[in-house]
């Protein structure tokens, strides 16, 4: 490809550009607008249930009670529309961190920008695996070829002309490299012409959203039940059917869940953000549900367990070794100086690739200044390295020699056959390269061949009369935080299996480094001879990988799966997206992946750091066990809200509770089983115990007796309070007030005892983040207000009771977190509720 880049647009003429026709989107992104949040918000059953509450106020002719009810409606719905918009917006930060990228020439210089800042007449770089971000037209092409089936339905790589080629949007660089200058975006492509009869197909919902809206709506169908007879009840024992139809309506809000939803995309949603600030983007919020139950953990050696920054350690030369690191100065004896010669030439001008650029790297401080190094030659010819050879070569025309040059290099066995080594000759140089391998070294081989100019190429690389030049050792040093990470996923029973295309002895190796079980070692050989059966068998057993090809990665991931396995993957090649899609979670490489591989990944890891897999892992654990919590909290803060709407009524006593109630009991449980629980920091103990069994039920029965028994404690003493105090004579407005102190305060106690993450005093208060503290402190001076404030009062049907009753009353709410801890522990140790605590997953 020719080297002499296009300038470019400039950066205030992109600017412009894209002000002027819009971001390079397609439209086909399902976002919800202020508007339909709005919309979506004033449809939920709670608010058409106030505002039904508020017209029967108006019937009976209590407007101001109408009113003020009305002012609690829109209140709530103002938090709830702020807290939605705010998850939108924190959805939407990570949808334009985790669109494609593209390589575009801006002033000059080839910048990474996201796929949406492209622009018409942006020039783009493309290489192989990238995904074309834009229509447009070829102007520079090296062997480029693009997998346009998504358009055409043909499965035949087109190959790109410079002048002679159109590129389109969403189509994938298969092979090549080349330069496009951009002729249309968004909606204006080919594939944004298609995409806008995609904005109608609905989003699939992940088993956890639907294990939640099952619960919510068969709680919905048990509160319409009450409702209708605690409505019937009424009318019938005190007459008056609009004031049995406000009862019911009373209990229909207190039973009905509509926290669950607030809270699936809270911590769905706030999760991602927080897996993000560990360098980790989240494509697919399902993937949060997974991470938990993640068994195996699959990964790539380089860049992934190492440095990815290969350096050259051996050179190996009729069977004399150097070692590198020993080189005084600049000076490398002359018997080494074609291996790395050849070396050179049988990588890539512009190296990509970490081992390449080691050898450019190396030639640059060895060979500078020599005959060696031939920038004025012509790379004529490449042959691609292929499943079934191991090797590449480069052909290479100096136009002033009879001959051209071929420079080949590859795995040890591919070079040895390229060479034809026989007997010991190859049985020598499979010993030299297992001895560097025991190291933990790559091992590559290098050789050299001759060609006529005036003949024609072969087809095939074995075609050339090859002669062996060495072998080169390299290094990649494992990453200072992996021996830990990988202990740590051991401690937390995953399983951690490293795939690599490196020699079985230099896995091993790295193996044994990182702390993975290296024992025995299976190769891409080995795996392409055995059974679907007799896979599934030996993988069992199996941590390590080797000389494995990205299509055996597929083979792997399926057998581990067939094996009851949750698997997660990562890659970042153009042939690694089957296994990432088929994987549990597929995870790419941010950095050196490919597009193709971020888009088939649910997980893409900015630093491609094998650490921030454990933390995402750590953190979907953390989700889920927060998660878990707030929905128990939830449930039983319901259950006094019911019982205090039917007690009263089989007591013959006032009723204590009315819409109004609800309206601000719902401003303390909204912020309490979203923002408090999703802030928690999780037990200490999270990374170690098992993965959670893909069987396990969100809320299980056990968990379910809990929250029961909290509630109903809840209930038993906050009616007990008001039916005594009525009983002895004092006023129902001021018993009302008071009953109302002991259930927030109780509420309130509730959160400490909900978020604990093992039962007993000395857990209550560990780690309360700041969040969760402003939330207690706003709730308790909001309820404060209403209870003693007489013109607030008033409102809320109370009477302001004396200040020491109101503290007596406080203390008794309060105090009540004694009683949650002695129920907590009497279901311990009964085994009932042990799901109770986040440090729990068994």
């Amino acid at each position: 490809m020719n080297a002499e880049f296009p300038s470019g647009l400039s950066a205030a003429e992109a600017a412009a550009r894209r002000a002027a026709e819009g971001p390079n989107e397609l439209g086909t992104e399902q976002k919800r607008t202020l508007q339909a949040i709005a919309v979506e918000v004033a449809r939920e059953p709670m608010f058409l249930l106030l505002l039904g509450a508020g017209a029967i106020y108006a019937a009976m002719g209590d407007i101001h009670e109408a009113m003020i009810l009305l002012g609690f409606v829109f209140v709530i719905m103002a938090v709830t529309i702020l807290q939605e918009r705010r998850t939108e917006n924190t959805l939407e930060a990570l949808r334009d961190l985790s669109s494609p990228r593209a390589l575009v020439i801006r002033d000059g210089t080839p910048q990474r920008i996201s796929g949406r800042e492209v622009v018409r007449d942006d020039i783009v770089i493309l290489t192989e695996g990238d995904r074309v971000p834009a229509d447009g037209e070829v102007l520079q092409a090296h062997e480029l070829a693009t997998d346009e089936s998504m358009l055409t339905g043909e499965s035949v790589a087109v190959a790109k002309f410079a002048g002679d080629g159109a590129m389109f949007a969403g189509t994938m660089v298969v092979r090549g490299q080349g330069l496009m200058r951009v002729t249309a975006v968004g909606g204006k492509t080919e594939l944004g012409r298609i995409g806008k009869s995609l904005k109608d197909i609905a989003i699939e919902s992940s088993p956890l959203h639907d294990e939640v809206g099952l619960l919510t709506r068969r709680l919905a169908m048990i509160g319409v039940g009450l409702c209708l007879m605690l409505s019937s009840l009424y009318w019938i024992l005190r007459g008056g059917w609009l004031e049995g139809l406000l009862a019911g309506i009373t209990l229909a809000m207190g039973i009905l869940p509509q926290e669950f939803p607030v809270i699936m995309i809270v911590f769905l949603a706030m999760g991602a953000r927080r897996i993000a600030q560990q360098r980790v983007l989240t494509r697919r919020l399902n993937a949060i549900e997974t991470l938990g139950e993640t068994t195996v953990l699959c990964v790539d050696k380089t860049g992934t367990l190492t440095q990815n920054r290969m350096t050259v350690t051996t050179l190996s030369v009729g069977g004399k070794c150097l070692d590198a690191h020993a080189l005084p100065g600049d000076n490398l004896p002359e018997e080494y100086h074609e291996l790395l010669e050849y070396a050179v030439l049988a990588s890539e001008i512009d190296p990509h690739d970490p081992m390449e650029q080691a050898f450019h790297r190396f030639a640059r401080n060895y060979l500078a200044n020599t005959e060696h190094l031939h920038p004025d030659w012509a790379l004529a010819r490449e042959y691609e390295l292929s499943p079934a050879l191991l090797a590449m070569s480069h052909l290479w025309q100096d136009h002033n020699g009879q001959h051209d040059v071929v420079a080949a290099k590859g795995a040890v066995e591919a070079i040895a056959d390229l060479c034809h080594l026989e007997g010991s000759e190859l049985e020598e140089v499979m010993q030299q390269a297992e001895d560097l391998a025991k190291r933990g070294l790559r091992v590559l081989g290098i050789a050299r061949a001759e060609h006529s100019a005036n003949a024609s190429w072969p087809a095939i690389q074995h075609d050339f009369d090859f002669r062996l030049v060495g072998l080169i050792g390299l290094a990649d040093p494992l990453r200072d935080e992996v021996p830990a990470a990988i202990a740590e996923c051991r401690r937390a029973g995953i399983r951690v299996v490293m795939i690599t295309g490196d020699h079985p002895r230099t896995a091993r190796a790295i193996a044994a480094a990182a702390g993975i079980d290296g024992d025995e070692v299976l190769t891409g050989a080995e795996l392409a001879g055995m059974t679907t059966s007799e896979l599934a068998r030996r993988i069992a057993g199996v941590n390590v990988f080797a000389r494995v090809t990205p299509q055996q990665k597929l083979a792997i991931v399926e057998a581990l799966k067939a094996n009851g396995e949750i698997v997660a993957m990562t890659g970042d090649g153009v042939n690694d997206a089957p296994a990432l899609k088929s994987a549990h979670i597929g995870i790419a490489m941010g950095k050196r992946g490919t597009d193709v591989a971020r888009e088939a990944a649910s997980l893409v890891l900015l630093e491609d750091d094998f650490s921030a897999i454990v933390s995402a892992i750590r953190l979907g654990r953390r989700i889920f066990a927060n998660l878990r919590q707030a929905l128990i909290y939830t449930l039983a803060v319901h259950v006094p809200i019911i019982g205090l709407s039917i007690l009263p009524l089989l007591l013959g006593l006032p009723l204590v509770l009315a819409p109004i109630h609800i309206a601000f009991l719902e401003l303390v449980i909204d912020p309490a089983c979203s923002v408090v629980f999703e802030a928690e920091k999780g037990s200490d103990k999270l990374m170690e115990q098992p993965p959670r069994s893909p069987a396990e039920r969100l809320v299980s029965s056990r968990q379910l007796v809990t929250s029961l028994v909290l509630g109903l404690l809840t209930s038993a003493v906050t009616a007990g309070i008001y039916s005594w105090l009525i009983s002895h004579g004092k006023a129902a407005e001021e018993a009302r007030a008071l009953a109302f102190v002991v259930l927030v305060a109780a509420n309130t106690a509730l959160i400490f005892a909900c978020r604990a993450r093992e039962p007993g005093w000395h857990k209550l208060f560990d780690g309360l983040a700041r969040t969760s503290i402003l939330v207690i402190a706003a709730t308790l001076t909001g309820l404060a207000i209403v209870t003693l404030v007489p013109s607030i009062c008033a409102a809320f049907a109370f009477r302001p009771p004396p200040l020491q009753e109101w503290l007596q009353a406080f203390l008794i709410g309060i105090g009540m977190m004694a009683l949650f801890v002695i129920a907590q522990n009497l279901l311990q140790k009964k085994g009932e509720g042990t799901m109770s605590f986040p440090g729990n997953t068994k």
